[in-house]
């Protein structure tokens, strides 16, 4: 640690201090966005059989229930179009699509954060070699000459630039594929969406209630 310290830190600069607290800010979004993003995916074909099978069952409870067990926004919008089950396509439709409008947002929190450093880092370090470059000239100029103070100086103008421009390309790909799986996630939904929106409407409703006899059995 006393090594990086000594042979990185501080031969970069002040500027390094922000631009090394940026690139922490940026990784612990990544991981914690990657992992949320992951925790998301389901297997989205055998999920919705086994949904479509308990309802043409007439076991909309355990559906129901099968909903609240799985974990993410996907079985959300699902549970959503099930407890609509039975109304108007247009009803059905905008639980599916409201449900939607939920998770979306969820889904894209912090990801705008890591593309604005993305963007911030290389300014940073950009600032850092502006800094560095002033200092050489009034070092160079105070000092008649002394080419290693300059030599300094203008290594920690190019420390500065290389870090920004590095963490802004880890954020750049990081951004990206966040992104994609966001945008994947989204288009699951509208698969999923649709699936369940024309197979609850199609399907009569009976399907999904029990028998007024399974409800109240008759004492003989």
């Amino acid at each position: 640690m006393e090594f990086f310290k000594d042979t990185f830190i501080l031969q970069g600069g002040p500027v390094m201090y922000p631009l090394l607290f940026v690139s922490l800010l940026g990784f612990v979004m990544f991981i914690e966005r990657a992992l949320f993003l992951h925790k998301g995916q389901i297997g989205t074909e055998d999920f919705l059989s086994g949904i479509k099978n308990l309802v043409n069952k007439k076991r909309l409870v355990e559906a129901l229930t099968l909903c609240e067990d799985t974990p993410g926004p996907m079985a959300r919008i699902v549970k959503s179009a099930l407890l609509h089950f039975g109304e108007s396509r247009e009803q059905v439709r905008s639980a599916i699509q409201a449900a939607a409008l939920v998770e979306i947002p969820a889904l894209e929190r912090r990801i705008g954060t890591i593309a604005a450093i993305a963007r911030i880092a290389p300014l940073l370090g950009f600032l850092g070699t502006l800094v560095a470059a002033v200092q050489a000239l009034y070092a160079l100029e105070g000092s008649n000459g002394d080419s290693g103070e300059f030599s300094r100086l203008l290594s920690e103008a190019l420390i500065t630039s290389a870090t920004g421009l590095a963490i802004g390309v880890m954020a750049t790909v990081a951004h990206h594929f966040l992104y994609g799986r966001v945008r994947s996630l989204v288009h699951d939904f509208e698969w999923v969406g649709h699936s369940i929106h024309e197979f609850l409407t199609t399907t009569p409703a009976t399907h999904g209630e029990a028998s007024a006899e399974e409800k109240n059995p008759s004492v003989e």
